[in-house]
């Protein structure tokens, strides 16, 4: 049963079908999902999907492109929602400097904070990183360090991971996990299959992103989790394993990652 890590199914694509895919998921071998906030709001709907459905838990936090929309009396109610029962997770929280819709100090600004939070709260966190890989890895570095200091753990998910294989080398020493979605079927891809070929199966786990970044053959469509079996054959071809080995692998990292 595959466990999909990172998903958007509070987003408007979904508005029409969204109980009908979520009630059949587990027909299609999907066996849960975390459903990822972006912004207060999102945060906020996550929280509401997985009170709604008993395989979906919720992440909160704020993606760095709206992170102009915090403030210390809305980050606040952040903090609150942290706290909710099916709450496994802070993020996506991050840098994106492919978009600078937001200024790059406000984004940094936000990003240590939730990164405290998520130490405060002892959850994990899903970082969200574009166009930004020496900033990110100057802030994680500072922020494994305080945690070190302070008998604190940090721990999550770097997400949709796009670097290459010197960083992810960083990112898996420190015990982070690596999510591996659609793009690892793109013919474009070959620096994430190089990541995935590097990188042991024990730290790798599966997300869609959905309803974004579909896998091959339904690259441009709405993705859904239903699509990781694309994902998951295509890191047993780079790894050389069983696709059974694949999912019973992620899906452990995934629980163990998120405390489930």
């Amino acid at each position: 049963m595959i466990f999909d890590t990172h998903a958007h199914y509070d987003d408007e694509a979904f508005d029409l079908d969204r109980e009908e895919i979520l009630n059949n998921l587990k027909n299609e071998g999907i066996i849960n999902v975390v459903n990822i906030g972006a912004s207060l709001e999102s945060s906020k709907s996550s929280i509401a999907l997985a009170k709604k459905f008993d395989f979906v838990h919720a992440a909160v936090g704020v993606h760095p492109d709206q992170t102009k929309e915090l403030n210390e009396e809305n980050f606040n109610s952040l903090c609150e929602m942290a706290k909710e029962e099916k709450v496994v997770a802070i993020g996506e929280i991050g840098l994106d400097y492919y978009w600078d819709a937001t200024d790059r100090e406000i984004q940094k600004f936000w990003f240590k904070k939730q990164l405290h939070l998520a130490m405060e709260e002892k959850l994990p966190v899903i970082i969200h990183s574009r166009d930004a890989a020496a900033d990110t890895l100057e802030m994680m570095k500072e922020a494994v360090a305080y945690a070190k200091e302070r008998n604190k753990t940090l721990t999550g998910i770097i997400h949709c991971f796009s670097y290459g294989t010197e960083i992810a080398d960083y990112y898996l020493k420190q015990g982070f996990y690596l999510g591996i979605g659609g793009v690892v079927t793109f013919k474009n891809g070959r620096k994430l299959k190089e990541v995935v070929e590097m990188a042991p199966l024990t730290s790798l786990v599966l997300e869609t992103d959905c309803p974004y970044l579909s896998p091959v053959p339904y690259r441009g469509k709405r993705n859904y989790s239903g699509y990781l079996s694309q994902v998951v054959e295509e890191i047993a071809l780079i790894k050389n394993v069983s696709v059974e080995e694949v999912i019973r692998q992620t899906t452990e990292n995934a629980r163990k990652v998120y405390q489930m």
